[in-house]
C-alpha cells in the first residue's frame, strides 16, 4: 500500500493546509480516508477531477467530511460528471445525519449523488479491494470511528479524532503504520476528545506498531524528538 497524506490539519487549517484526508492506493485501486476542506482541490491538482473507488468517514466533525459537499456539486454541474463515483461509507446513523446537515446546507444533493452504505462498529467491510475494520474511539461525544486498513499482508492504522483509552493500542496493534493524532499540547481539563503528542507516543509503544506517523498536530506545537509529523503532500510505502 502506498500512502499520500492530502490533508492532515487540525480543525483550524495550518498555513496553506488542508484538513483531514489520506489517500492510500495498491494496485489499481485507491480508497480516501475522511474528506475535509481543501481536499477536493488537491486531488484535482493531481487528477483533473478525483478518481477513488471509495472514501470511508471517520466522524461528522467538518474538518473530516465538508468537502464531500463540493464534490457532490462538481460531480452533478462541473468535471466531476464523466468520471466514475466513489463509494462513500459512512459511521452507524450517518446516512439520516448527512441528509439532516445537508440539507440545513442547501446541499441535499450530497445523497444523490454517492452510493452512500453505513458501516457496523468492530464489523470488518470491504472498499475499493481493501479490508477495513472500523473501531470505536472516545472523541467528546461525538460518534467516532478509527480505522485498520489491510491490504496485502499490509495494515495502516488510522486513529480519526480520540481521546487517550485503551482503544487506540488496540486499533494499532502490530500495525506497519499508525497515523495517530496529536491535537493537543497539553491534555484537556474535563471532557476529552484528542491526545497530546505524549499520549500518542504511549499508545503507539503499548500497541506493537512499527511506526507512527503523526498527524492532526498545529504546526506551532512541536514534536519531541524523533516522532515523526506527517505533511500534506508527504508520501510513503507502508
Amino acid at each position: 500500500m502506498r500512502l499520500t497524506v492530502v490533508g492532515c490539519s487540525p480543525a483550524w487549517q495550518n498555513p496553506g493546509g488542508a484538513q483531514s484526508g489520506y489517500l492510500i492506493e495498491s494496485e489499481d485501486r485507491r480508497l480516501l480516508l475522511d474528506c475535509g476542506p481543501g481536499v477536493l482541490p488537491r486531488l484535482r491538482e493531481a487528477d483533473g477531477w478525483p478518481r477513488v473507488d471509495a472514501i470511508a468517514i471517520t466522524h461528522f466533525h467538518l474538518d473530516h467530511w465538508g468537502d464531500i459537499v463540493p464534490w457532490a456539486f462538481g460531480v452533478l454541474y462541473g468535471p466531476g460528471r464523466d468520471v466514475p463515483r466513489p463509494e462513500l461509507w459512512l459511521p452507524p446513523g450517518g446516512i439520516a445525519g448527512l441528509r439532516e446537515v445537508t440539507r440545513a446546507l442547501g446541499a441535499g444533493a450530497v445523497l444523490d449523488v454517492f452510493p452512500a452504505r453505513e458501516y457496523g462498529e468492530g464489523e470488518p467491510f470491504r472498499a475499493a479491494g481493501f479490508e477495513l475494520l472500523p473501531v470505536r474511539m472516545a472523541h467528546y461525544e461525538e460518534v467516532t470511528y478509527g480505522f485498520r486498513v489491510t491490504r496485502g499482508g499490509r495494515t495502516l492504522a488510522y486513529s480519526g479524532d480520540s481521546a487517550p483509552g485503551p482503544h487506540l493500542p488496540a486499533l494499532a496493534r502490530d500495525a506497519d503504520l499508525f497515523l495517530c493524532e496529536a491535537t493537543l499540547a497539553e491534555p484537556e481539563p474535563a471532557e476529552r476528545g484528542h491526545l497530546t503528542a505524549g499520549e500518542a507516543v504511549q499508545a503507539f509503544e503499548e500497541s506493537g506498531a512499527r511506526r507512527l506517523l503523526v498527524v492532526h498536530r498545529p504546526d506551532e506545537l512541536p514534536l519531541p524528538d524523533g516522532v515523526e509529523r506527517a505533511r500534506d503532500g508527504y508520501t510513503t510505502d507502508v
